[in-house]
């Protein structure tokens, strides 16, 4: 999870997996689309590499590039501990709760006998 939350933590990286997330890319198309120089592009596909969240497949004389989520896994389930529900969360949450309380409520009480046998049971 370190390695994950170290390889997420630069900006450019965090953009080329933002890019990978429609599709494979090469790593000349991702270099395009920075600023910077290619060995640093490189840097951070290495680095992306190496944390798994990017694989990478030789096709002919290109590189492509594709983003690996696996990895992410673990981080959204420790990072899901500190969100609180959404409005539609907590409202669903409540929903549920009345509605097993109802049930509950409207169960027939099995411990008296039923004295008047043509009273009808409405849901």
């Amino acid at each position: 999870m370190d390695e994950v939350a170290g390889a997420i933590a630069d900006p450019v990286r965090r953009r080329i997996l933002e890019m990978l997330r429609d599709g494979r890319l090469s790593a000349g198309q991702i270099a395009e689309q920075f600023a910077i120089s290619r060995p640093a592009v490189s840097r951070h596909l290495r680095v992306l590499r190496e944390s798994g969240l990017v694989r990478d497949e030789l096709v002919g004389r290109q590189r492509l590039y594709a983003l690996d989520s696996g990895r992410l896994g673990e981080l959204l389930a420790w990072l899901s501990q500190f969100a609180r529900p959404s409005g539609w969360e907590h409202r669903f949450d409540a929903l549920e709760t009345e509605v097993y309380r109802t049930r509950r409520e409207r169960r027939p009480n099995t411990s008296r006998p039923n004295t008047n046998s043509s009273e009808e049971n409405t849901a």
